[in-house]
């Protein structure tokens, strides 16, 4: 084994073993080089390594800190209560899902209806979810065909499908420079480099991406142009159409994710309106209807079709034919735009509890968008985004650190990404109060 990861490893061993803590900084690499009798360009690689294994996160001028601890795999609202409030993972479940989705299970009964339900099914589906599915996903400005329309098992497989059809093994893929993390553990998976794009209050700037392509090209872009998780942003029409134009001078492809755009009923056409032949928009069901229901879309250009749905087929990626069965009829009887109206109208409320209890607190700063159900908190200094996150924890509260939405390995900002969708409203202004109390105090006034 390299040297370098035989110090990683007992470094790591470290941390697991709370010997090292969240938010406790390591030594400069020269310090450590001189502590492990170990080169400076060996120390340089170790610290590469742990931050490449997720353990910690550096800082410009400020160090290399351990990490918060990895997000609970199993959602709070599993969890016993009062042991944690969840702020980190989102599971809105507005509007009632359940009273509202048990009537239209009445026809999966009928043994025709369900005998085809449990039948396999491919990434095509069938027809009534096709016609289904375009209807649901169709904005103004952009009716998609339903001969376009493939079907995954959730939003992440929709994910995964689009960017293996558009990127080999070993090939790049452009992203902002905030981005969705599970989009960044996909492209882990596949074998695929991130290539962090700048981004400003509109989202991913057409000027940069071109200029990151003419340093190293890349085959496609994965993009949040409807309200940015974590951001916020919801990008102008002007910039969708700029952005279109850099796809087509670069002949790249645009992977477009619409999870969360169903809460921006303002916004302007996805990008697909502008770039028709090079935009793959990825969609799911489980935010918009109930965490517990995994369906993904994918809206693939014709010229694409075939890549996708042999990306999807060799995944294993192909959707549960009850799941698409009970979804289609869900759409169809107008239950999905029900809850949807239902949830935008949820996220507006619990963003004014955000905003109520979190002002005040000097030098913070909230980028967020009105309908979401997260927002975008930059820190006051001196805190650093592991620190609050370890502060939060010690009160019950999970926050998520900026380095889990730093693509690439560039620093992580100073800021955390509050999570509003779960808790009853009460709970969460509880929660919000806390963080807001603890930002104000400052990182001196926690136990050392």
């Amino acid at each position: 084994m390299d040297d370098f990861r035989r110090v990683a490893d007992a470094v790591a061993a470290d941390i697991a073993a709370g010997r090292l803590r969240p938010g406790e900084r390591l030594p400069p690499q020269r310090a450590f080089a001189r502590r492990h009798g170990i080169a400076n360009s060996t120390a340089i690689r170790v610290y590469g390594e742990l931050a490449r294994r997720g353990l910690v996160v550096g800082e410009v001028g400020r160090g290399t800190f351990v990490r918060a601890a990895a997000p609970a795999a199993a959602p709070a609202l599993t969890e016993p209560a009062g042991t944690r409030i969840d702020l980190e993972l989102q599971h809105p479940v507005a509007g009632g899902p359940a009273e509202r989705m048990a009537a239209s299970l009445g026809r999966l009964l009928r043994p025709d209806v369900l005998d085809a339900a449990l039948r396999p099914v491919g990434a095509a589906g069938t027809p009534a979810a096709r016609t289904a599915a375009a209807a649901l996903l169709a904005r103004p400005g952009w009716e998609p065909d339903p001969g376009q329309v493939l079907f995954t098992g959730n939003g992440r497989q929709a994910i995964a499908g689009a960017v293996s059809a558009l990127v080999p093994a070993g090939g790049r893929l452009a992203v902002e420079e905030l981005t969705y993390p599970l989009a960044a553990s996909v492209a882990a998976r596949l074998g695929i480099t991130l290539v962090p794009v700048a981004t400003d209050a509109h989202g991913l700037v057409p000027e940069a991406l071109a200029a990151a392509h003419r340093r190293a090209p890349f085959q496609a872009v994965y993009v949040q142009p409807t309200v940015h998780n974590p951001c916020g942003a919801t990008m102008p029409a002007g910039r969708r159409a700029e952005l279109a134009a850099v796809l087509a001078d670069l002949r790249v492809h645009a992977v477009e994710d619409a999870v969360w755009a169903f809460l921006d009923a303002a916004a302007p056409p996805p990008l697909a309106a502008w770039a028709p032949d090079r935009t793959i928009v990825v969609d799911g069901l489980s935010k918009r209807l109930a965490p517990g229901l995994a369906v993904g879309f994918a809206v693939a250009p014709p010229a694409l079709l075939g890549r996708v749905g042999t990306a999807l087929r060799t995944g294993a990626w192909t959707p549960a034919g009850y799941a698409l069965e009970a979804a289609a009829g869900w759409i169809s009887d107008g239950t999905a735009a029900a809850l949807g109206e239902a949830k935008r109208a949820d996220a507006a409320r619990r963003q004014e509890i955000a905003a109520r209890e979190l002002a005040g607190v000097r030098d913070a700063r909230t980028r967020t968008h009105p309908h979401s159900y997260f927002c975008w908190w930059e820190l006051p200094p001196p805190w650093r985004a592991e620190t609050f996150t370890a502060a939060a924890a010690r009160r019950g509260i999970a926050v998520t650190p900026a380095a889990a939405f730093t693509a690439g390995s560039a620093s992580a900002p100073p800021a955390v990404r509050i999570g509003l969708g779960t808790p009853p409203p009460g709970v969460l202004a509880d929660a919000l109060r806390t963080l807001a109390a603890v930002a104000a105090a400052g990182p001196d006034a926690e136990p050392g």
